[in-house]
């Protein structure tokens, strides 16, 4: 029998948690165990669940996103392995669907991801029905209406909801931890199963939502993890990844960006950080 572990990653966002776990448990098929990796400056509280809970704390001030993954994983038993980022909410079928997906494939999975506005989530118990209303596809990474599709662009591989057995996980090394904040450390992986050559499936018809949240276009508040990162994946793959930002960047003049090179000019400053916050009528 195929059993399943839920990890996610929480910061400072324990009503986003809560969401998530109000998720699962409404799951048709409910994972069997979850594991929540702890980086917030005051710890996280759950409510009494169906299923075993491990909370593991990774205090420090940067933002360990490939080291906090992997701690999930090493401490993880399910045959299957459900990343969700804390600001999502698995519709009823998605559980399910990643058990039975990944008991006949060796392959990585991603659930279509519909993204919600701003208090699309009303007060009281989840409504699938009004979740899916509300939710909206992203425009650069289609998913089939149902069943899977084969995806041959690594780039589009994106950390938020994914799901692979854990024996293929720890098989590719999991996430590089040279990748230290935000930024590529999940592209890099994107690549190295590409490379593998293991399957990527972007799977249709059983959405995970994503919950609105504060955000930055480009996200300045990572400036300096942002640079490092980028740097670190081209000296690997001669490919700039996140170009978009460093576009933005460059045209801010924070950066000089070339075909082969990438340095700072100057840091943001707080003006041009809170500038580049979006509002909440923007779900992406």
């Amino acid at each position: 029998m195929t059993t399943l572990s839920a990890l996610t990653l929480v910061r400072n966002r324990q009503a986003h948690l809560d969401r998530l776990v109000e998720g699962l448990t409404l799951s048709a098929s409910p994972p069997d165990e979850m594991i929540v990796i702890d980086m917030s400056d005051a710890p996280v509280t759950l409510p009494p669940l169906d299923f075993p809970v491990s909370v593991k704390r990774l205090p420090g001030g940067v933002l360990p996103l490939a080291a906090a993954r992997n701690l999930a994983a090493a401490s993880a038993a399910g045959d299957v392995l459900l990343f969700l980022d804390v600001d999502c909410i698995v519709s009823s079928a998605v559980c399910g669907r990643m058990k039975a997906l990944l008991a006949d494939h060796d392959a990585v999975v991603c659930p279509e991801v519909l993204y919600l506005p701003a208090h699309a989530i009303p007060p009281g118990p989840l409504s699938t029905t009004e979740l899916k209303t509300a939710g909206r596809p992203h425009p650069v990474r289609p998913f089939p209406q149902d069943g899977e599709r084969l995806e041959r662009n690594p780039g589009l591989f994106w950390s938020l909801a994914f799901a692979l057995r854990r024996s293929t996980f720890h098989r590719i090394g999991g996430f590089d931890e040279a990748y230290v904040g935000y930024g590529a450390e999940d592209t890099d992986l994107g690549f190295r199963i590409a490379r593998d050559g293991l399957p990527l499936l972007f799977a249709g018809g059983a959405p995970v939502f994503h919950q609105h949240h504060e955000g930055y276009d480009p996200p300045l508040q990572h400036f300096q993890a942002l640079v490092a990162n980028a740097n670190r994946f081209h000296a690997r793959w001669s490919i700039w990844p996140m170009a978009g930002w460093l576009r933005a960047m460059a045209e801010r003049g924070l950066i000089d960006w070339s075909s082969d090179r990438l340095t700072i000019r100057r840091a943001p400053t707080p003006h041009e950080i809170a500038a580049a916050r979006k509002g909440p009528a923007d779900p992406f």
